[in-house]
């Protein structure tokens, strides 16, 4: 059954695809073990030059595959040139570090010679979400290569063109045939190529659900697994902060991609000495935000990705302010195609509602008063979920508090979580475990193999 790409903003088809058949994924499969037994032999240098090579794809790419991004998940265009740029950056990254990242590790031992060498797996499987659909594959694709191995894709059917367009960079690039490749296959086609022999490793970003299955078969395959799997992450606002900075990075914080973002800022902890001020200038300026066509220059806030998507959110919104949560912002008119949910802000849903323990995957933040630091870390940590967390703050102990009780994968002060590839990415709790980016990213999937000489 064909697969079609719908344009969010207007419901429109904009190209229909022909899902690959078993013996389609048989041939990558053997095309990609084939090539895995030339390409871990290959030099740093020389899979470097591919990848900077890769990296120069990318930005010649910007003006036709950033518009076509937009059209094809509802990314604003300003965010959907960054993210290609970025995607360039991590190319850039890796080709520069890997080497140095997979250095021999020398242990003195009784040997004469002890050390850990880093040496490639095999094939890995990448099963990746539609929300940024370039920067997640290639911040597993750019470190995976480096290493050595290579690279199967399960993109989001509703991001297939992206997906496809990927696998074209490394073609580009002047990657042998067979190092990359874009599996056009739905979800109910993941176990079979991970239970395959040749496939040694695999990394999902996505729900929980889906978290949970590749790792019960990874778990049951013995083979090993990254997942990142979304979060609630907090933002905490204490006295000493610059209101007006700090509600301008909260809004960025909330609304980038249109709020669908795994490490967007979704629960808000004010410190009462300030909560009024911030609370005003945070309504009035997600209030403001342009929503709209987004190719549209001035364009804040585009359509959300699929329908189910939309009427999820309106659903967990509905329900929220039914168990007693106030709502701050009128909603205004939208277009009458399209998938568009308007920004709304939540102030002190009860334990109840789905807005206090849930992802609200979308435009829409949930506020609370707080009374004290202690009490914004007692709320922040009472989620399933540890991806991301942000401070504003001036004080020095409120800070190391704050890194030392939070329950995150990462904090950040006066700044707005974001992913960078020289720090290592991932979370605890239910938001999945192992690290993408930095060192750990490379590391991944590797094999630490001990060396002695006698």
């Amino acid at each position: 059954m064909s697969v079609s790409s719908i344009n969010p903003a207007t419901e429109e088809i904009i190209e229909t695809f022909e899902p690959h058949s078993q013996v389609d994924v048989d041939v990558a499969l053997a095309k990609a073990d084939e090539r895995y037994a030339d390409w871990r032999l290959t030099s740093f240098d020389e899979r470097a030059k591919l990848m900077e090579k890769a990296a120069e794809v990318l930005e010649g790419h910007v003006s036709d595959w950033a518009p076509a991004m937009s059209r094809e998940m509802g990314k604003p265009l300003a965010q959907a040139e960054g993210e290609l740029k970025k995607c360039a950056w991590v190319c850039r990254h890796y080709a520069e570090n890997a080497e140095g990242y997979l250095m021999d590790e020398k242990i003195k031992t009784d040997a004469s010679q002890s050390f850990v060498r880093h040496l490639p797996i095999g094939p890995v499987l990448a099963v990746m979400p539609w929300n940024f659909p370039y920067w997640q594959v290639f911040r597993f694709a750019a470190p995976a290569l480096m290493a050595g191995n290579v690279g199967l894709l399960k993109h989001a059917s509703n991001v297939w063109r992206c997906a496809l367009n990927i696998e074209d960079v490394f073609r580009e690039a002047g990657f042998p045939d067979g190092c990359f490749q874009t599996l056009l296959i739905g979800s109910d086609g993941v176990e079979n190529v991970l239970r395959d022999r040749r496939v040694r490793a695999a990394t999902l970003t996505g729900s929980g659900p889906a978290g949970a299955s590749v790792a019960s078969i990874s778990g049951d395959e013995i083979k090993p697994t990254v997942l990142e799997l979304g979060g609630t992450d907090a933002f905490i606002v204490m006295p000493s902060a610059d209101i007006e900075s700090a509600v301008e990075t909260a809004i960025d914080a909330r609304v980038q991609n249109n709020g669908q973002s795994c490490i967007a800022a979704k629960r808000f902890f004010v410190h009462e000495a300030i909560y009024d001020e911030f609370r005003d200038r945070f309504v009035e300026g997600m209030k403001n935000l342009k929503i709209g066509n987004p190719l549209a220059d001035e364009t804040k806030i585009g359509p959300l990705a699929m329908k189910s998507l939309r009427d999820d959110l309106a659903e967990q919104v509905d329900k929220s302010m039914a168990a007693g949560a106030r709502p701050l912002l009128e909603t205004p008119s939208l277009p009458d195609k399209g998938w568009w949910y308007a920004p709304q802000i939540l102030e002190e849903a009860p334990d109840s509602a789905p807005a206090a323990h849930e992802e609200m995957f979308g435009p829409v933040a949930s506020l609370w008063k707080v009374s004290s630091l202690s009490q914004a870390i007692a709320r922040a940590n009472d989620s399933p979920f540890g991806l991301g967390s942000s401070i504003c703050t001036t004080e020095k102990t409120e800070i190391e508090t704050a890194i030392r009780d939070l329950e995150a994968g990462s904090t950040f002060v006066n700044a707005k979580v974001a992913s960078d590839p020289r720090l290592p990415f991932g979370g605890v709790k239910s938001s999945g475990f192992g690290r993408e980016l930095a060192s750990d990213g490379i590391r991944a999937f590797i094999n630490r193999k001990t060396v002695s000489i006698a």
